[in-house]
């Protein structure tokens, strides 16, 4: 059973920006609340990697490669978290991927499709 379905993908050029938006539109409010949340991605021909993560009270942790570009936060009243993502590079381009995480800061549900980012002129 899908979980979390993420959008707000496409093509963009070097220097532009993007909006991800991770849904969990069959969570109930008092399941989404306390989880971790997390953005990541896979590029072709790598692993999956962390991006950014976000605690239920909005404490923030950033992939050395994304700190100072991408911003991430969370409203819990629409159960969603977004990844705002600026002064994007060729190298940012992957499928992007949301989960929660465990106490064990491990994916906690099945991965879903995710959403392509193509940075490219």
């Amino acid at each position: 059973q899908v979980q979390l379905v993420e959008s707000g993908g496409g093509l963009v050029q070097p220097g532009g920006s993007l909006r991800l938006s991770c849904r969990g539109p069959r969570m109930i409010t008092s399941t989404f609340n306390p989880l971790l949340m997390a953005w990541y991605r896979q590029a072709p021909g790598k692993e999956r990697e962390l991006v950014a993560s976000i605690t239920p009270d909005r404490l923030v942790n950033y992939a050395d490669f994304v700190r100072g570009r991408f911003t991430i936060s969370r409203d819990n009243s629409r159960k969603t978290v977004y990844l705002q993502m600026s002064n994007l590079e060729p190298e940012d381009t992957a499928v992007y991927y949301c989960n929660a995480l465990s106490t064990t800061k491990q994916p906690k549900y099945s991965w879903n499709q995710g959403t392509q980012v193509t940075v490219s002129s």
